[in-house]
């Protein structure tokens, strides 16, 4: 039954695997495999009893090879890269395996050696989603490091069993109930472990659209949409809160001159350099054309020019470099903070606006106070 499952979400795995983004279609591609392994293996194990020596090292062999592929795969999903060192567990382990099956049968020994291999990949996977736990809290990746744990814990207590208490025959079909209960503590990666993957895809599939909506195409930064939400709740949450208004200097000499690309570059170049000044909980935006909007939270009218003068400082001591082209650019910032007499958020924007085209006025690449 677990096999048939197993199968039957491999085949599923399949069907949808067109409809998934580009980006995460190896990841799936080696799960699809690892589950369709999985199930083969199992599949080799109920005819062990006619031919043990051929094809207990065969079904071991597909079956490690099987969670390496989920490793392989968990690895992918997270954009890590590719490596050999994934495969080593499986290449240390299959030799001792095979030759305890076939050369000199010992179900101890093959036991023992078998969940060393399978304990050593199931945990390198473990321990790859539980370090995602502080970028992702995906519910379905919480679920898939509880099933890779439980099945981690459980090999490992059962190779522990055996390198101790030894097996009760020398045989290959052992009938006690720890190893009959191995197929099924197996059968929960391909069969609900498939339908945590793919619940992990589509959650995937949800933020980065999520993210798209909210952030501006370019620069990664928030978009305008996503800066009038979140000042408009950073505006009802505190007293103490300014805005500044960065424009960068001369920028459509930029365009006229080296193209649009390179403006493009030096939009994003910015971008960096204005993220990198601002503080954690600060709000990098961009506005629209080459101007940007800080929203800073906690900061009152006696910090805002100091605030200000890091955002300039942080784009003029960076020279923008691409190919022949090298610039010293500089922003324009007026900054303003809130005061009792402003009865909106846009109320602190227009007099940050006013004071950017002062700055403007003044020789511009320095900072205004409205």
């Amino acid at each position: 039954m677990a096999t048939l499952m197993a199968l039957l979400n491999g085949a599923i795995l399949g069907v949808v695997h067109s409809d998934l983004p580009e980006a995460l279609r190896p990841s799936a591609l080696d799960w699809r495999r690892s589950t369709l392994l999985l199930a083969a293996g199992s599949t080799l194990l109920t005819a062990q009893g006619h031919a043990p020596n051929v094809v207990l090292p065969i079904a071991n062999g597909v079956l490690m090879l099987g969670i390496t592929g989920y490793w392989r795969s968990i690895r992918r999903f997270y954009g890590k890269p590719d490596s050999p060192w994934v495969a080593l567990p499986f290449a240390l382990a299959m030799p001792p395996t095979a030759f305890f099956a076939s050369v000199m049968p010992s179900l101890r020994l093959r036991i023992v050696v078998a969940s060393v291999g399978w304990v050593s990949i199931l945990g390198a996977t473990f321990v790859t989603l539980i370090r995602e736990r502080v970028k992702e809290r995906a519910v379905s990746r919480k679920v898939l490091a509880v099933l890779f744990g439980s099945v981690l814990a459980f090999m490992a207590m059962r190779g522990t069993y055996y390198g101790i208490m030894g097996a009760s025959t020398a045989t290959v079909l052992d009938k006690s109930a720890l190893n009959v209960a191995t197929p099924i503590f197996a059968a929960m990666l391909p069969v609900i472990g498939t339908t945590a993957f793919t619940l992990m895809c589509s959650e995937k599939i949800r933020r980065n659209w999520e993210i798209a909506a909210s952030t501006d195409y370019l620069t990664g930064l928030a978009n305008r949409l996503t800066l009038g939400a979140e000042a408009t709740r950073r505006w009802e949450e505190s007293a103490d809160l300014a805005v500044a208004v960065v424009d960068i200097d001369h920028f459509k000499s930029i365009n006229d001159r080296y193209g649009h690309d390179t403006g493009d570059l030096a939009l994003k170049h910015v971008a960096r350099c204005l993220a990198g000044a601002c503080r954690r909980d600060d709000l990098p935006a961009r506005q629209g054309g080459e101007e940007f909007v800080v929203v800073f939270r906690g900061l009152d009218a006696s910090k805002a020019e100091e605030a200000g003068e890091r955002l300039r400082t942080a784009v003029a001591k960076e020279p923008f470099v691409t190919g022949d082209v090298h610039l010293d650019l500089t922003v324009s910032v007026g900054i303003a903070a809130r005061t009792p007499r402003d009865g909106s958020f846009e109320d602190v924007v227009r007099r940050a606006d006013t004071a950017l085209y002062r700055a403007k006025d003044r020789g511009r690449n320095r900072v205004e106070i409205g």
